[in-house]
Protein backbone atom coordinates (compact mmCIF):
# COMPACT_ATOMS: atom_id res chain seq x y z
CA UNK A 1 0.00 0.00 0.00
CA UNK A 2 1.56 3.20 -1.01
CA UNK A 3 1.44 6.79 1.03
CA UNK A 4 -1.14 7.88 -1.90
CA UNK A 5 -3.38 5.33 -0.96
CA UNK A 6 -2.88 5.83 2.61
CA UNK A 7 -3.93 9.52 2.05
CA UNK A 8 -6.57 8.48 0.14
CA UNK A 9 -8.32 6.11 3.00
CA UNK A 10 -7.23 8.73 5.60
CA UNK A 11 -9.22 11.87 3.66
CA UNK A 12 -12.28 9.27 2.71
CA UNK A 13 -12.67 8.65 6.52
CA UNK A 14 -13.13 12.02 7.33
CA UNK A 15 -9.38 12.50 9.01
CA UNK A 16 -10.23 10.33 11.82
CA UNK A 17 -7.40 8.27 10.40
CA UNK A 18 -4.89 11.13 11.63
CA UNK A 19 -6.63 11.19 14.35
CA UNK A 20 -6.22 7.73 15.01
CA UNK A 21 -2.56 8.07 13.99
CA UNK A 22 -2.09 10.76 16.87
CA UNK A 23 -3.28 8.69 19.53
CA UNK A 24 -1.32 5.63 18.23
CA UNK A 25 1.80 8.22 19.02
CA UNK A 26 0.53 9.42 22.56
CA UNK A 27 0.04 5.40 23.40
CA UNK A 28 3.22 4.38 22.51
CA UNK A 29 4.89 7.56 24.25
CA UNK A 30 3.30 7.11 27.46
CA UNK A 31 4.12 3.11 27.16
CA UNK A 32 7.70 3.64 26.49
CA UNK A 33 8.16 6.23 29.13
CA UNK A 34 6.29 4.58 31.91
CA UNK A 35 7.75 0.85 31.31
CA UNK A 36 11.32 2.03 31.44
CA UNK A 37 10.76 4.21 34.65
CA UNK A 38 8.06 2.03 36.66
CA UNK A 39 10.70 -1.00 35.98
CA UNK A 40 13.25 1.15 37.02
CA UNK A 41 11.66 1.38 40.00
CA UNK A 42 10.67 -1.89 40.85
CA UNK A 43 13.90 -2.99 40.33
CA UNK A 44 15.41 -0.13 42.64
CA UNK A 45 12.54 -1.60 45.28
CA UNK A 46 13.92 -5.00 45.21
CA UNK A 47 17.90 -3.28 45.21
CA UNK A 48 17.05 -1.37 48.89
CA UNK A 49 15.14 -4.29 50.11
CA UNK A 50 17.70 -7.08 49.73
CA UNK A 51 20.03 -4.86 51.46
CA UNK A 52 17.58 -4.15 54.56
CA UNK A 53 16.26 -7.88 54.81
CA UNK A 54 19.88 -8.45 54.75
CA UNK A 55 20.20 -6.61 57.92
CA UNK A 56 21.77 -3.70 56.70
CA UNK A 57 22.28 -0.72 58.96
CA UNK A 58 20.93 2.46 57.49
CA UNK A 59 23.62 4.39 58.41
CA UNK A 60 26.05 1.49 56.59
CA UNK A 61 28.03 3.22 53.32
CA UNK A 62 26.20 0.10 51.20
CA UNK A 63 22.83 1.28 51.93
CA UNK A 64 23.93 4.54 51.93
CA UNK A 65 25.14 4.91 48.50
CA UNK A 66 21.94 2.53 47.46
CA UNK A 67 20.04 5.25 48.48
CA UNK A 68 22.45 7.61 46.65
CA UNK A 69 22.20 6.23 43.83
CA UNK A 70 18.56 5.68 43.82
CA UNK A 71 17.71 8.90 45.08
CA UNK A 72 14.72 10.22 43.03
CA UNK A 73 12.97 6.86 43.98
CA UNK A 74 9.39 6.54 46.16
CA UNK A 75 11.74 4.02 48.55
CA UNK A 76 14.54 6.24 48.97
CA UNK A 77 12.47 9.22 49.64
CA UNK A 78 10.42 6.86 52.19
CA UNK A 79 13.58 5.96 54.58
CA UNK A 80 14.22 9.65 53.84
CA UNK A 81 11.56 10.91 56.26
CA UNK A 82 12.66 7.95 58.88
CA UNK A 83 15.81 9.96 58.43
CA UNK A 84 14.33 13.52 58.93
CA UNK A 85 12.94 11.89 62.62
CA UNK A 86 14.41 13.04 65.97
CA UNK A 87 16.82 10.94 67.39
CA UNK A 88 14.19 9.35 69.71
CA UNK A 89 10.75 9.01 68.25
CA UNK A 90 7.95 7.63 70.02
CA UNK A 91 6.37 4.43 66.75
CA UNK A 92 3.11 6.06 66.72
CA UNK A 93 5.02 8.85 65.29
CA UNK A 94 7.14 6.98 63.18
CA UNK A 95 4.59 5.29 61.65
CA UNK A 96 2.16 8.74 61.14
CA UNK A 97 5.11 10.55 59.30
CA UNK A 98 5.75 7.32 56.90
CA UNK A 99 2.30 6.62 55.95
CA UNK A 100 2.12 10.48 54.96
CA UNK A 101 5.42 9.99 53.58
CA UNK A 102 3.74 7.00 51.60
CA UNK A 103 0.38 8.90 50.47
CA UNK A 104 2.43 11.46 49.01
CA UNK A 105 4.44 8.73 46.68
CA UNK A 106 1.41 6.19 45.64
CA UNK A 107 -0.61 9.27 43.44
CA UNK A 108 2.97 9.59 41.50
CA UNK A 109 3.53 6.13 40.55
CA UNK A 110 0.21 6.23 37.90
CA UNK A 111 0.96 9.27 36.31
CA UNK A 112 0.09 9.69 32.54
CA UNK A 113 -1.95 6.50 32.53
CA UNK A 114 -5.05 8.44 32.57
CA UNK A 115 -3.96 9.53 28.96
CA UNK A 116 -3.70 5.65 27.78
CA UNK A 117 -7.15 5.12 29.52
CA UNK A 118 -8.21 7.78 27.11
CA UNK A 119 -6.59 6.52 24.21
CA UNK A 120 -8.04 3.19 25.08
CA UNK A 121 -11.53 4.37 25.04
CA UNK A 122 -11.43 7.07 22.50
CA UNK A 123 -9.40 5.13 19.72
CA UNK A 124 -12.36 2.49 18.44
CA UNK A 125 -15.25 5.42 18.89
CA UNK A 126 -13.05 7.12 16.79
CA UNK A 127 -12.63 4.28 14.22
CA UNK A 128 -16.82 3.85 14.28
CA UNK A 129 -17.24 7.40 13.46
CA UNK A 130 -14.43 7.61 10.33
CA UNK A 131 -16.20 4.05 9.53
CA UNK A 132 -19.58 6.20 9.10
CA UNK A 133 -18.26 8.83 7.06
CA UNK A 134 -16.17 6.36 4.55
CA UNK A 135 -19.80 5.04 4.14
CA UNK A 136 -21.44 7.97 3.57
CA UNK A 137 -18.59 8.23 0.55
CA UNK A 138 -19.14 4.63 -0.42
CA UNK A 139 -22.75 4.94 -0.88
CA UNK A 140 -22.50 8.44 -2.61
CA UNK A 141 -21.10 6.72 -5.95
CA UNK A 142 -25.14 4.58 -6.27
CA UNK A 143 -26.09 6.96 -8.79
CA UNK A 144 -22.99 5.06 -11.32
CA UNK A 145 -25.61 2.84 -12.37
CA UNK A 146 -22.79 0.13 -14.10
CA UNK A 147 -20.41 0.44 -11.44
CA UNK A 148 -22.31 1.56 -8.32
CA UNK A 149 -22.22 -1.59 -6.79
CA UNK A 150 -18.74 -2.39 -6.91
CA UNK A 151 -17.43 0.66 -6.15
CA UNK A 152 -20.21 0.55 -3.05
CA UNK A 153 -18.50 -2.79 -2.02
CA UNK A 154 -14.67 -1.37 -2.80
CA UNK A 155 -15.88 1.81 -0.49
CA UNK A 156 -17.08 -0.12 2.60
CA UNK A 157 -13.97 -2.51 2.56
CA UNK A 158 -11.72 0.57 2.53
CA UNK A 159 -14.36 2.52 5.67
CA UNK A 160 -13.71 -0.39 7.41
CA UNK A 161 -10.22 -0.04 8.04
CA UNK A 162 -11.08 2.36 10.21
CA UNK A 163 -12.47 0.68 12.53
CA UNK A 164 -10.18 -1.82 12.40
CA UNK A 165 -7.33 0.61 13.29
CA UNK A 166 -9.14 2.23 16.17
CA UNK A 167 -9.90 -1.48 17.49
CA UNK A 168 -6.22 -2.52 17.28
CA UNK A 169 -4.71 0.81 18.79
CA UNK A 170 -7.35 0.09 21.77
CA UNK A 171 -6.18 -3.87 22.31
CA UNK A 172 -2.31 -2.15 22.21
CA UNK A 173 -3.28 0.21 24.64
CA UNK A 174 -5.05 -2.20 27.01
CA UNK A 175 -2.43 -4.81 26.89
CA UNK A 176 0.00 -2.71 28.45
CA UNK A 177 -2.56 -0.56 30.65
CA UNK A 178 -3.15 -3.44 32.34
CA UNK A 179 0.61 -4.48 32.41
CA UNK A 180 1.68 -0.93 33.70
CA UNK A 181 -0.99 -1.14 36.63
CA UNK A 182 0.72 -4.84 37.42
CA UNK A 183 3.95 -2.73 38.10
CA UNK A 184 1.74 0.54 40.06
CA UNK A 185 0.64 -2.68 42.26
CA UNK A 186 3.97 -4.07 43.03
CA UNK A 187 5.51 -0.97 43.63
CA UNK A 188 2.51 0.26 45.93
CA UNK A 189 2.83 -3.49 47.60
CA UNK A 190 7.06 -2.70 48.30
CA UNK A 191 6.12 0.70 49.84
CA UNK A 192 3.82 -0.91 52.14
CA UNK A 193 6.59 -3.80 53.07
CA UNK A 194 9.33 -0.83 53.21
CA UNK A 195 7.33 1.03 55.94
CA UNK A 196 6.74 -2.24 57.44
CA UNK A 197 10.24 -3.06 57.88
CA UNK A 198 11.45 0.59 58.27
CA UNK A 199 8.86 -0.05 61.54
CA UNK A 200 10.40 -2.80 62.73
CA UNK A 201 13.83 -1.98 62.61
CA UNK A 202 12.80 1.32 64.71
CA UNK A 203 11.48 -0.51 67.49
CA UNK A 204 14.51 -2.43 68.03
CA UNK A 205 16.74 0.44 67.94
Amino acid sequence: MDIEKIISLANNSGGTLYGMALLLLVALTVIIERTRHLLHMQNAGVEIMNLLKADAPLSSKATQDKLTEHRDMPHARLIQALSMESSTPSSEAVASHLEEALMHEVPLLDRSLWMLDTVITLAPLLGLFGTIIGMFNAFSVLDDIQNGAAQVTGGIAEALIATACGLFIAMLGLIFFNWLNTRVRIIVHQLETLKVMLLNRQRLL
